[in-house]
């Protein structure tokens, strides 16, 4: 067995893990690179494998950075099955599309303004492209063991960060002693206000575990009762709130933790606009799953109804001619890119406003030079100025903390042999494995870029670990 890490190794984004077992060749996540220039280059660079050569992918779940690159992986030849949850299948049918149209779109739009180093500018893919890659999709149920190919066989198991997220152990099967992998894909937290806990993971000879918060502890502040306060003070003195909003978990939570705060009256009963496609088709689906989040039909109802859904560009536009105190959650979380940016271009140069994140904003993205205290953000080509509030939320994250990864893994029925962290800054990733080393007393290994490890006999190229 050798893994190979060709993302999600030194930054929180791109997650790929290329697997061989024998002559079988797995990829783990498919994943975009997104953040600062030179990972957001990576999309653009050829695979170090032949697509091809692939039997089959597993998804862990439908983010982007998990999920984002499949187009360009079926378009460059691959045809095998992509196997993932039954909701994450459903969710895919809505971000895959999604990504391609915003990819045309910011094109289409560099090109009719000029702004584009390149001419013309590209898309990385198109809605066809990801639409061909949806064609490939074979879901799963949750939890469930199936087989991969032969001699591969992988388990599902409940992961916790979002609606169809898994973790996702690989074994080889043969005769005598087999060797397994556990992949953690991204792990919420114990007492998630919206999603339920992650189950217990299976035993594995290797676990790849992420590292977003591996270097902090959540706040044990309320979730709504943090956000109410800034709502309540921006909305008084008739400001704008723009929430950057992840559209798949962490836009259901805010409309959630929204209903209740205006429930019972505390915040002004301001209208809120939920300006995101994608988190519009994609609420209705937590009613489908009920087993996987913690709401009550009544809360479901309540999360469905306290927005307005808008639809269409010319509504978007509509948003920003008008005064406060009002609402507006759009994606993206991070600003980096989407409907947010132009509600960015309307109302950050507003003291009276409020721009508020709610979750991990990855290095070189506006929503991390924007908390880190930039007075200005480059958006679509010009230097906007930031004169409006800028604050983060600390109780919104769908991410374990180090405490929790850490009692994630020690839940296993037996401690692993070796421990690879992935999926997180270098100091977060560093972090943890210390952590791990001393609490758990495992041998723990904080992979590059590139690198390779194997067992049982060195791969060609690489150390053996």
């Amino acid at each position: 067995m050798r893994v190979t890490f060709l993302g999600a190794a030194g930054a929180v984004t791109g997650s790929k893990y290329l697997l061989q077992l024998g002559a079988r060749r797995v990829l783990v996540d498919c994943g975009l690179f997104q953040g600062v220039k030179r990972l957001r280059e990576r999309n653009w660079q050829p695979l170090p494998f032949e697509p091809r050569s692939l039997d089959a992918v597993l998804l862990t779940h439908a983010h982007i950075d998990h999920s984002g690159y499949l187009p360009v992986l079926v378009r460059e030849g691959y045809r095998g099955p992509v196997y993932c949850t039954e909701a994450t299948r459903r969710l895919l049918a809505l971000v895959l599309p999604d990504a391609a149209r915003l990819q045309e779109e910011e094109a289409e739009f560099a090109n009719r303004h000029g702004f584009s180093k390149h001419a013309p500018a590209r898309p990385l893919y198109t809605e066809g492209d990801a639409r061909a890659a949806l064609e490939l999709l074979h879901p799963v149920a949750l939890p469930s063991d199936i087989a991969v190919c032969a001699g591969v066989g992988a388990s599902y198991t409940r992961a916790g960060h979002l609606l169809g997220a898994a973790s996702i152990r690989i074994e080889a099967l043969g005769e005598g002693d087999s060797e397994s992998i556990l992949f953690s894909g991204d792990l919420g937290r114990t007492h998630d206000p919206l999603m339920r806990a992650p189950d217990p993971p299976p035993a594995a000879d290797r676990v790849v575990i992420e590292s977003t918060y591996g270097d902090r502890l959540h706040s044990n502040v309320d979730a709504e009762t943090e956000l109410a306060a800034p709502l309540e003070r921006t909305l008084a003195r008739g400001g704008v709130v723009v929430v950057p909003t992840f559209a798949i978990g962490r836009a259901q939570l805010l409309l959630h933790l929204i209903a209740r705060l205006k429930a019972r009256g505390a915040i002004p009963d301001a209208p809120v606009y939920l300006n995101s496609p994608m988190a519009e088709d994609a609420t209705p689906l937590y009613q489908d799953y009920p087993h996987e989040h913690r709401l009550s039909a009544i809360e479901l109802a309540a999360m469905s109804r306290v927005a307005h859904f808008v639809n269409s560009v010319e509504e978007s536009k509509t948003l920003n001619t008008r005064g406060g105190p009002m609402i507006i959650l759009s994606a993206s979380g991070m600003a980096t890119g989407g409907r947010v940016l132009h509600h960015l271009e309307a109302f950050a140069p507003d003291g009276r406003n409020l721009v508020l994140f709610t979750g991990f904003q990855a290095a070189g993205t506006r929503g991390a030079a924007m908390l880190g205290g930039a007075d200005t953000i480059k958006v679509h080509g010009q230097w906007v100025p930031v004169r409006a509030e800028v604050m983060q939320l600390r109780g919104t994250s769908s991410h374990a903390d180090y405490r929790e990864l850490i009692g994630w893994l020690a839940g296993s029925p037996r401690a692993p042999q070796h421990v690879f962290v992935t999926h997180g800054e270098p100091a977060a990733a560093d972090a943890l494995r210390q952590h791990l080393r001393r609490e758990l007393d495992v041998e723990v290994t904080v992979p590059e870029q590139g690198e390779s490890f194997s067992w049982g006999r060195p791969a060609a190229g690489a150390p053996a670990r």
